[in-house]
Parts: C-alpha cells; sequence; structure tokens
C-alpha cells in the first residue's frame, strides 16, 4: 500500500518548509542559540504547515548533530526515529477527539515523566481550538510553569476561540497562506520526480484551487494522477469540478453588458457540464478580484497569461470600483449559500442577477427624483408628502386605483401633472451624478439632499439614519459622518445600510467613497436634541406607533 503523496513529500528538512520563512528563521535561531521556548502558539490556514514546522522543532530539539546550525540532521538514530514515526518524547494529540478536562489531566499525570530518548519531552496538541473550557482551566498552570523537559506545541486554524489565558502564556507564530508561484513550483518539482505528465495550466488551476494550501494541492496532483495519459487542463477542470475560465470571463461580460439571458445560459451550461457550483462561484470572485486590484494599482502583482491580461484590463476600466465590491458580496455569498440551497444553482442566479442591478443602477438612480414632481403635484397645491408613506407606495402606484377613480380625479392628476413638467426635467438632472466625479465638502452639501432621497429608494432605515447625523468632513474621498450616540453610530456601521449608502455615493460621484461613523456631535447639533423629522426616532415611532415620554429641548427636560 502506496502513502499519499502529501505524506511522502512532507518537509524533513527546513529549506523544504514553503512560504513560511519568516517562522522559520525564528525557529532556527532558537535552535541554534538555545534559547527554545516551553509553549509555542502555531496559528494559520489548513495545509500550510504547522503541523510539519511543530514536527520539524521536535526533532531538531532532539537531534544529536553537534553542530546546531546543522539540526535537523536526519541521519541521527533520533531523527531517524521521529522521521519513521517511532519516537517515544513525541507525542501527538488530537484535541478534535480529546476534548474533555480528563484527557488534559491524564496528560498533566504523564509530563513529569523523563524523556526515554531524547532531551525533551514535545507534546503537539493539534486543533487546540477543539478543547473545552474546562480543559483549557486545565491545560493553564502546566503551559506557565511546565517541567524544564517538556516542549508544548500548539496548532489551531481557528485562533480566535482559543482563550486569552492560553494565548499569553505561549509564544505565537502566524502561519500565511502560501504564494500561488511557489505551490506551482513545488508540484512541477513533485511530479517530475514522480513521472506525472502535467500541463503548465492544469499546475496553474490546481494551485489557484488550493487556495495557498500546500497539502491540498499535492493531494489534488494525487487525484490527478490516476488519471490515463498526460492530465491536461481540461481534465482537471472536469475531475476538480470547475468551469473553464472562459465561461467566468463571458459571464462577466455579461454582467457588464447586463446581458441576462446570456448570464443564465452560461451559468446553466457550466453546471450541465458538471461543474460544481460552489467552485464556479468561488472561480467568480476570484476573477472579479483581480478586475478590482487592476482596477485599484493595476494589476502588477496578478500571476495571468498575456492574453487573458488583456481581457481583465478592458474588464477592469468598464467597470467601477462600487460594481466589482458588489459582485465580489453578492457572489462570495452565493457560495456560502450553495452548501444548504436546495436548487444549486439558485444562488448563483440570485448572485448575477444582483450584479447586473448593480451596474444597472446609474441609470435608474434618477427614478425616484424624476417622479418626486409628479408624486407631489397629486396632492394638489401646499400639501406635503407624507412622511410615512413608503418608498414602494410612492413608486409603484395600483393599476386598479388609476382606472377606478372618477373622471374629474383623472384630469385633476392630468393637470397637475402638465403644470409640473417643467420642475419634473429639472429634478431629473439634479438627481443625475457629476460628470466631473468631484467629491469635496462644499459639493456634498449641495448634492445630500438628493442622495439621502436616492438612498431612501435603496434601504429606508439607512435613510433614516443619515437623516439623524451631520457631515463632519470631506476628505481623500472619505466621508466622515457624526451621530449623536453609539447606538445610532453602531446601526449604520451594520452591512445593510452602510452597503446602501456606499453604493449610493459611488454612482452618485462615479468612484469607491468610504465612509467613517463617529459618535458623540459636540456643538450647537448636540444641545438640540429635538427628534429629527424623518430620522430614526420619528420612523420607529411613525412604524411601530410608539410615544416619546421625554423629549429635550434646549438642555431643559420636559414630560
Amino acid at each position: 500500500m502506496t502513502q499519499a503523496l502529501y505524506r511522502t513529500w512532507r518537509p524533513a528538512s527546513w529549506e523544504e518548509v514553503a512560504g513560511q520563512e519568516h517562522i522559520v528563521q525564528t525557529l532556527r535561531n532558537a535552535v541554534i542559540s538555545g534559547r527554545v521556548n516551553q509553549a509555542y502558539l502555531f496559528a494559520g490556514p489548513r495545509g500550510t504547515g504547522k503541523t510539519t514546522s511543530a514536527r520539524l522543532l521536535a526533532k531538531a530539539v532532539n537531534c544529536l548533530a553537534e553542530d546546531p546550525a546543522a539540526r535537523p540532521c536526519n541521519t541521527c538514530e533520533n531523527c531517524k526515529a521521529v522521521n519513521e514515526g517511532r519516537f517515544l518524547d513525541l507525542i501527538e494529540i488530537d484535541a478534535a477527539s480529546n476534548t474533555s478536562v480528563e484527557d488534559i489531566r491524564e496528560l498533566r499525570d504523564t509530563i513529569n515523566f523523563a524523556p526515554s530518548q531524547g532531551k525533551f519531552k514535545v507534546y503537539i496538541i493539534d486543533e487546540v481550538h477543539m478543547l473545552s473550557t474546562s480543559a483549557f482551566n486545565a491545560l493553564l498552570k502546566t503551559l506557565e510553569e511546565p517541567p524544564s523537559h517538556v516542549i508544548f506545541i500548539l496548532a489551531t486554524t481557528e485562533i480566535h476561540k482559543i482563550p486569552a489565558t492560553v494565548l499569553s502564556r505561549c509564544q505565537r507564530h502566524e502561519f500565511r497562506r502560501i504564494p500561488l508561484n511557489q505551490i506551482v513550483g513545488k508540484l512541477r518539482q513533485i511530479c517530475e520526480q514522480e513521472g506525472i505528465g502535467i500541463d503548465e495550466d492544469a499546475l496553474s488551476l490546481i494551485a489557484r484551487q488550493s487556495t495557498g494550501s500546500m497539502r491540498d494541492a499535492i493531494s489534488l496532483v494525487d487525484q490527478l494522477a490516476s488519471l490515463p495519459g498526460r492530465v491536461t487542463l481540461a481534465a482537471a477542470q472536469d475531475i476538480l469540478g470547475t468551469a473553464t475560465s472562459q465561461t467566468v470571463m463571458d459571464l462577466v461580460q455579461a454582467v457588464q453588458d447586463k446581458d441576462s439571458a446570456r448570464g443564465l445560459e452560461l451559468i446553466h451550461g457550466a453546471l450541465d457540464g458538471g461543474a460544481d457550483p460552489r467552485q464556479f462561484a468561488r472561480q467568480v470572485v476570484d476573477y472579479l478580484r483581480s478586475l478590482l486590484v487592476v482596477k485599484m494599482n493595476g494589476g502588477k502583482d496578478l500571476e495571468l497569461l498575456p492574453e487573458v491580461r488583456s481581457v481583465v484590463n478592458k474588464q477592469a476600466g468598464a467597470f467601477g470600483a462600487g460594481d466589482l465590491i458588489s459582485g465580489i458580496d453578492e457572489f462570495s455569498r452565493a457560495a456560502a449559500e450553495l452548501k444548504a440551497n436546495w436548487y444549486p444553482g439558485l444562488s448563483l442566479e440570485l448572485a448575477f442577477a444582483r450584479s447586473v442591478s448593480a451596474t444597472a443602477a446609474p441609470v435608474l438612480a434618477a427614478e425616484p427624483a424624476a417622479l418626486a414632481p409628479v408624486r407631489n403635484s397629486a396632492q394638489g397645491p401646499g400639501q406635503k408628502e407624507p412622511a410615512s408613506e413608503t418608498p414602494a407606495r410612492k413608486s409603484t402606484p395600483a393599476p386598479e386605483q388609476s382606472k377606478t377613480a372618477g373622471d374629474s380625479q383623472k384630469d385633476r392628476k392630468t393637470e397637475d401633472k402638465v403644470g409640473e413638467r417643467k420642475p419634473e426635467t429639472s429634478a431629473s438632472a439634479e438627481s443625475a451624478p457629476r460628470e466631473s466625479g468631484e467629491l469635496n465638502l462644499e459639493n456634498l452639501l449641495q448634492d445630500w439632499d438628493k442622495i439621502k432621497r436616492d438612498v431612501r429608494g435603496v434601504d429606508q432605515v439607512a435613510s433614516a439614519l443619515l437623516n439623524s447625523s451631520r457631515i463632519i468632513r470631506v476628505d481623500n474621498n472619505t466621508i466622515t459622518l457624526g451621530f449623536k450616540s453609539e447606538l445610532l453610530r453602531d446601526k449604520m456601521n451594520e452591512e445593510k445600510p452602510l452597503r446602501a449608502v456606499r453604493s449610493t455615493l459611488a454612482k452618485f460621484y462615479r468612484k469607491d467613497v468610504m465612509l467613517i461613523c463617529t459618535a458623540g456631535v459636540q456643538g450647537e447639533d448636540a444641545d438640540n436634541l429635538e427628534i429629527i423629522p424623518n430620522g430614526l426616532v420619528d420612523m420607529t415611532v411613525r412604524e411601530l406607533g410608539g410615544k416619546v415620554r421625554k423629549k429635550i429641548v434646549n438642555k431643559e427636560k420636559k414630560d
């Protein structure tokens, strides 16, 4: 029975560890200087070398080579024993299956025994975040004051689940995702020595699918190695369930062209051809990210084929940064939802439809402003629009009502519309995005009412929050808004209202605009705490039928 490739090619020396030079250098220096810590925490994504580095450290501290710089030597008896899995002083514990406090107490009872073969007993606790709270508490004292012959190495992929008391007792090392070129280089070396014929395009596909995990990449090569003949890009795509790069580019082009029929055809064709929906969504996200990087800095660090780069540069120039960010959000959400979705293609279709709508939004943004005079005119002169009317009621009047209305009412509405035709044209022009795209404090103050009106058509809560805010400053495409309370600030910082405001600003000024929200407005605005019309409190009272028990006016409390 042959071993899996990733086990066969597990690094046996520091030089073979890929992509973690900062950690390797630190650990080697610790071994050379004799300043090895008694507790380490290795954190990072899966397959990036955490357990491998832990074994190398265990091998190095017990190596019998006279020169510390040569450790591990892989020739002495202790190194050979570690490599063959028979070194008694290297204890590996899977915390996922040993989570209880009893397991940790049993460990504590055994650590006092002296090493049987080497100088140190090394405990590697993998997936340590799976330990229970009581198990962590039982481990604390041991981590803080372990016997001099014991070294603990904790490994985890979810460092946020580790208690702060444990973190403070360990020397922490963060493992990074391995760069694409290093994964491709390692895979090329493995394939040459293993006699696996594979195209360079297939290696690049495998490296991208591994998302920075060397172990995952080698496992995918092992999976493809069973194919007869040479492994081509098409064969790799078929086995891995990925769509072709051309399909992804064509789908993004359909978003750009707002060609819904073409986009749905591409999605259905990819799924019918065997593409995995989640993988397809991730491919689209990866491609949209490439467009965004090119949009932001020219994509100098992107590794793209010349013919692909030309398409990417062209598409990046046609998209706005806000549209790309919105598309990435939509397809990322689709990739997460597809795991539990009963209809595999639904989330992809919805993500595509929302992306098309987002790119079409600049044309539609003027609609609320253009229709506002018509709605106001129907109410008669001198009447204000009711504050409680929702955007849906404003923009989509019921056809049945217009049909059943009396002739006199129809005539009156027609006369009002004719009389308001000129203001309607001017409002539409005012609501259009600035051609210059210039964003400064003066322009923003002039446009603020129009922006809030457009936001209201997207998210009523976001519009109410804007009405409860104050513009503090505008600097380098960044708008700072002040709120009187932390509650209002935190509500605006939520994903949905923040996205509604940022997307509206991006469409209005034709650029990506950052939004900073602060709490504690100072000055005269802080003294006037009356309920703001159309603000969040006003909307709550209006929609939920609440009552204001106390209101502060000019610092005097009135019941």
